[in-house]
């Protein structure tokens, strides 16, 4: 009997970025839709602005600052709003007071990866709905703490690490190697580390893409690539 095709998918996002967290769910689809495909998905830091300081800051002011008017937030947030609501996301930006530095979220993150099983998947999409359906602050430690307990975490570990400099420079290196990579812009999809899918593309397109790289892996195709 063959061995079942495997990849491994590493995604490069931010937790306070919107269409992570549409691209989160369009790849639980397009997973779903590869049945026959073992897929081991890894979470990589990536900061939308690593300028703001670890308290946070007014999240109004703070996006009046970057798009200029309340029209023109009210125009983005329109058009994302209906996009997740067919993901089954319930963005409620209005409820978001605080615009964090995600350094520390990637941290944890970090942590729940070498924790191992799904850890880092189930901490992922829990951060997301923290920031964007309940407004959470996910640059707070407590906020942090919880989350990792409720996905699974030893909550006392991540307690005793935060408040340290553990994996401060290592997360910030890997922020600084997707740049390196001409990453720009997130979610990317880093499939067997060497084809990229840019932007929260649709569950079809992800899952092509996901057969597409498993059949050349198949065929020995990566390795002379590589």
């Amino acid at each position: 009997m063959s061995e079942r095709p495997a990849i491994t998918i590493d995604i490069v996002s931010d937790v306070v970025c919107p269409w992570c967290f549409i691209g989160q769910k369009r790849l639980g689809k397009a997973l779903e839709a590869v049945p026959e495909i073992d897929v081991e998905v890894h979470w990589r830091p990536y900061q939308l602005d690593p300028t703001i300081p670890p308290e946070g800051k007014d999240r109004k002011a703070y996006m009046l600052a970057k798009f200029g008017s309340e029209e023109r937030l009210r125009e983005i947030h329109a058009r994302i709003e209906p996009l997740g609501a067919e993901e089954g996301i319930a963005f409620d930006f209005a409820a978001i007071k605080v615009s964090p530095n995600t350094l520390d979220a990637h941290r944890v993150l970090r942590w729940a990866a070498a924790a191992g099983g799904d850890l880092q998947d189930r901490l992922a999409k829990r951060l997301f709905q923290l920031y964007f359906e309940e407004g959470a602050n996910v640059g707070d430690h407590a906020v942090l703490i919880q989350a990792a307990r409720e996905a699974g975490m030893d909550a006392a570990v991540v307690e005793s690490l935060l408040p340290t400099d553990a994996d401060r420079d290592a997360v910030a290196a890997e922020v600084a190697t997707a740049s390196r990579m001409g990453i720009t812009g997130v979610p990317c999809f880093l499939l067997e580390g060497k084809y990229a899918v840019m932007g929260a593309q649709d569950a079809g397109t992800l899952a092509d893409a996901i057969r597409q790289v498993a059949a050349a892996k198949g065929r020995g195709e990566l390795e002379k690539t590589g």
